[in-house]
């Protein structure tokens, strides 16, 4: 009996040394697996190019405060929403636009951030209403021979309420964190309309949240930015490395 029970005892020793080496491999392979906690939430800030424009242009006055939210780790909604008042003093006419704007959208973060970084490279997708309204305040017949002297400008002062347009902008930017929480960014756009409503015998020249118009229907914008960033989670995301772990198996 006693050689069985050593033999016995000898196989449930080799099985508890084989278990603990797989555990072993089991948990050294889970280590090796590198995992990462990244933050989810809601940025708000405000566009300093408008801000600052209202201070040195007396033709203008503008804000727009802006904001986003982590909806996925590359995918953000995004809005803004702003008023413009903006004087226009062109060589045949002078007119005032005045009106609010909101534009919503997402934009896609092509940036691979390092460990504990959330700076965003992005584009993205804008659709823009405004409601706003035009003044004429002067305006110049063109002269085709200026030979017997330039027409004399026109005081007109009309004024058209009621008037809309709607768009659909192409955005690229960028924005760092310069300090914890707060970043600080830029974006061009590239913007199209959609629809508008044009005030009588004229034409939407300048158009809040749009900027002014070429083409009839074509425009272009600008800004720049400094927001702060309000976590609400934190969520496990997959690193690179452990998606190549995971090819090689």
């Amino acid at each position: 009996m006693k050689p069985i029970s050593r033999f016995y005892c000898s196989i449930c020793l080799v099985l508890l040394s084989l278990i603990g080496n797989a555990q072993e491999v089991s948990e050294t392979k889970k280590d090796s697996i590198p995992l990462k906690k990244e933050r989810y939430g809601l940025r708000l800030g405000v566009d300093l190019f408008k801000l600052t424009r209202s201070f040195y242009e007396t033709d203008y006055r503008g804000l727009e405060l802006v904001g986003d939210f982590r909806l996925t780790r590359r995918h953000y909604l995004a809005a803004e929403i702003g008023n413009e008042n903006k004087t226009v003093d062109d060589d045949q006419l002078n007119f005032t636009t005045e009106g609010t704007y909101i534009k919503v959208g997402f934009d896609y973060n092509s940036y691979e951030n390092w460990l504990n970084m959330e700076n965003i490279i992005s584009i993205g997708l804008r659709y823009g209403v405004s409601s706003f309204s035009q003044t004429l305040n002067s305006y110049q017949i063109y002269n085709p021979n200026p030979y017997f002297g330039e027409q004399p400008i026109v005081i007109d002062g009309t004024k058209n309420d009621g008037l809309t347009a709607q768009w659909v902008e192409v955005v690229a930017g960028m924005k760092a964190e310069v300090f914890k929480n707060i970043f600080v960014g830029f974006s061009f756009r590239l913007n199209r309309l959609v629809s508008q409503k044009r005030p009588n015998n004229f034409d939407n020249l300048y158009i809040p949240g749009f900027n002014r118009t070429y083409n009839g229907d074509f425009g272009v914008g600008f800004n720049y930015t400094v927001s702060y960033f309000i976590p609400l989670y934190k969520a496990t995301v997959k690193t690179k490395e452990k998606s190549k772990d995971k090819k090689k198996k």
